[in-house]
């Protein structure tokens, strides 16, 4: 069974329109036959894990001894990271593939650093191959535009190639996200 590592943020609340969406997203996804991992706590985790429960799939939760508060009620597979680091790669080796969904600067660390380890090949070599990350848009698109203005700094020009963006695929909701890893696997 293929695990889809989804990040995005602790916030949102229960019957929130981020929140819906994401448990959405974890049932298609456990109706797709994937398994679901995230970082185990409450907002988007909750309600992906949630909804991929809802829906008889499975769901792994990496939670860190820094926050001692348990994992949701809908995590099946709890690991315990000794820290922050271990934690973010531990999301990153369980992954077969990444939703980045809305979040702040935890989701946006997981989405810089699970895209640079691709980008340089390192998480190739670590785990095995080019892994697809979907980025939610809109959320997202004005980060993923500031950085392929950096193909410009190079090469000069607003067509310049930047090859960091290959790893990249923009999605705009759950079945197309689910759509998505379909054509990957």
């Amino acid at each position: 069974m293929k695990t889809i590592t989804v990040f995005g943020s602790s916030l949102p609340p229960a019957g929130s329109p981020a929140y819906l969406e994401a448990q959405r997203l974890g049932r298609l996804l456990a109706e797709a036959g994937y398994a679901v991992c995230n970082g185990g706590y409450a907002g988007l985790m909750d309600a992906s894990a949630r909804g991929a429960r809802e829906a008889g799939g499975h769901t792994i939760g990496v939670t860190c001894v820094i926050w001692p508060r348990p994992a949701n009620p809908y995590i099946v597979e709890e690991f315990r990271a000794q820290n922050f680091m271990e934690r973010l790669m531990t999301l990153i080796e369980r992954g077969d593939a990444y939703i980045v969904l809305p979040g702040g600067t935890g989701t946006l660390a997981e989405l810089a650093l699970v895209w640079e380890m691709m980008n340089k090949g390192s998480l190739a070599k670590t785990v095995g191959g080019r892994k697809p990350i979907l980025v939610m848009a809109p959320y997202w698109q004005p980060v993923i535009d500031c950085l392929r203005q950096e193909a410009q700094l190079k090469n000069g020009g607003p067509n310049a190639a930047a090859p960091a963006m290959d790893f990249i695929t923009l999605v705009s909701t759950p079945e197309q996200a689910v759509d998505e890893l379909r054509k990957c696997f």
